[in-house]
């Protein structure tokens, strides 16, 4: 029984890893999505119309990466729950 819990190694591991990369796809995009939309505002003249264009282009970006991160999750977990259940 020690055995079958040190394969399946650390319990809450999935968790992290899936918190980890939806956080990424949300604050990554959103942050470029500011920095270039305030420095190309200034530059141009355009404020506030660029960083609002990106905005919403980064919250695109952040649906997109999140919903492949989450299809990529459920088919794994699949797997995983397949192969548990193979007879031995």
């Amino acid at each position: 029984m020690e055995e079958d819990k040190s394969k399946k190694g650390i319990w809450w591991k999935p968790a992290v890893e899936i918190f980890s990369e939806i956080s990424t796809w949300i604050a990554v995009p959103i942050i470029l999505a500011v920095i270039a939309g305030k420095a190309l505002d200034e530059r141009y003249g355009t404020k506030p119309w660029i960083l609002l264009g990106f905005a919403g282009t980064s919250f695109l970006i952040s649906s997109f990466g999140i919903v492949r991160s989450v299809k990529r999750f459920i088919e794994k977990t699949k797997e995983e729950v397949k192969k548990e259940n193979e007879p031995r």
